[in-house]
């Protein structure tokens, strides 16, 4: 029953969370007015409104004007649900859950604006930041001291890397939207988080850039958003990152010279 009940909390926050991809870059209201067809801006129903049940029943089409509805409003549906029921099947506390699944919504949102309009917005990690010691002193997911000092190194090195690299090249690598996330990522985790979503979504970023460049047949400079890497990173973290760590630390002796130049630096040329 508790994974039934996240799954349909997460349908229902996936709806949500459609209306802050699209309102949020626009600077308009995420609660007023109520969802309408974006075509023929008709107010939708309350049986219109359904995650994912509608857009079936209506064949993924508006009843009043037919126009398509983008497949989008499905996917971030029930992307979000999958990741609220994987989060119920952690063991989290009941509040430790319901930080992760807050973290996990701000996410979604960040990587699918990031991905249409190469911002990440101020209106959601600016406040997350400044709560995030307070969370970690009520709910105990992190401890306190961990969440400021992931504020520090999160907001701190991504800073760094982006300082140096457009010192190095002449040219803004990355935005401070990129040092806010990665700063709203160490205040909800702790400072290790930071770092492994640093050089996770690193990682992937290279791996994804590179076959961009290649199936585009564009250079180096080929212009991608960070935002969506980084979140992927953060989610890996919640999932596995502790257990990857511990393995890593056991086999590898720790976090050498040698794995930072493999990993991080590589994403100063992505």
């Amino acid at each position: 029953m508790l994974e039934l009940f996240a799954f349909l909390l997460g349908l229902a926050t996936g709806s949500f969370l459609n209306v802050c991809i699209v309102r949020i870059p626009r600077e308009l209201s995420v609660v007023h007015p109520r969802s309408h067809c974006p075509a023929c801006e008709r107010e939708l129903s309350w049986y219109e409104n359904l995650p994912l049940l509608s857009y079936l029943a209506l064949f993924g089409r508006c009843r009043s004007c037919k126009e398509p509805i983008g497949l989008r409003y499905p996917a971030v549906e029930l992307i979000t649900a999958l990741l609220f029921l994987a989060l119920s099947l952690q063991g989290f506390s009941t509040a430790a859950f319901f930080v992760y699944a807050a973290l996990a919504s701000a996410l979604v949102v960040i990587t699918f604006i990031d991905i249409d309009h190469y911002i990440i917005p101020d209106v959601i990690t600016l406040p997350t930041i400044m709560v995030s010691p307070a969370l970690a002193f009520f709910v105990h997911h992190v401890s306190f001291g961990d969440s400021l000092l992931g504020i520090l190194v999160g907001g701190g090195l991504l800073w760094s890397v982006a300082w140096l690299y457009e010192k190095a090249r002449g040219q803004e690598g990355m935005g401070l939207g990129d040092v806010k996330l990665l700063a709203m990522t160490g205040g909800l985790l702790g400072w290790k988080a930071a770092l492994f979503t640093l050089a996770a979504g690193s990682v992937v970023g290279s791996v994804v850039g590179i076959g961009v460049m290649i199936a585009q047949r564009r250079g180096i400079g080929t212009a991608l958003p960070f935002g969506p890497f980084l979140a992927a990173g953060a989610l890996s973290w919640i999932f596995w990152g502790p257990q990857f760590l511990d393995w890593y630390l056991s086999s590898a002796g720790g976090w050498s010279a040698g794995t930072w130049s493999t990993v991080v630096l590589p994403m100063i040329g992505a």
